[in-house]
């Protein structure tokens, strides 16, 4: 049987830098930052910086933060959805 792994829900902050690109950072996760060219690009990083920093975590026998979010709880986004006109 194959093993299920635990998921894991973390804030992540995403801001337009002035030079150009993206800025991605998780609050919950000190030193969670990565760029990309791109909105998609720095999604895509911050996720395997969160990715790696749980596994040094579990490496050296630290907890993991858990973040909930409450039921009955709006979660409200704002993406900016590149479209090809």
């Amino acid at each position: 049987m194959k093993k299920v792994k635990k998921i894991h829900f973390f804030p992540v902050i995403i801001e337009s830098l002035k030079e150009g690109g993206f800025l991605a950072s998780c609050p919950s996760l000190q030193g969670c930052r990565a760029e990309g060219k791109t909105y998609t690009e720095a999604i895509e990083n911050i996720q395997d910086v969160i990715e790696v920093h749980i596994e040094a975590r579990k490496a050296h026998g630290e907890t993991i933060p858990e973040v909930s979010i409450p039921q009955k709880t709006d979660l409200r986004l704002t993406l900016p959805l590149p479209v090809s006109l």
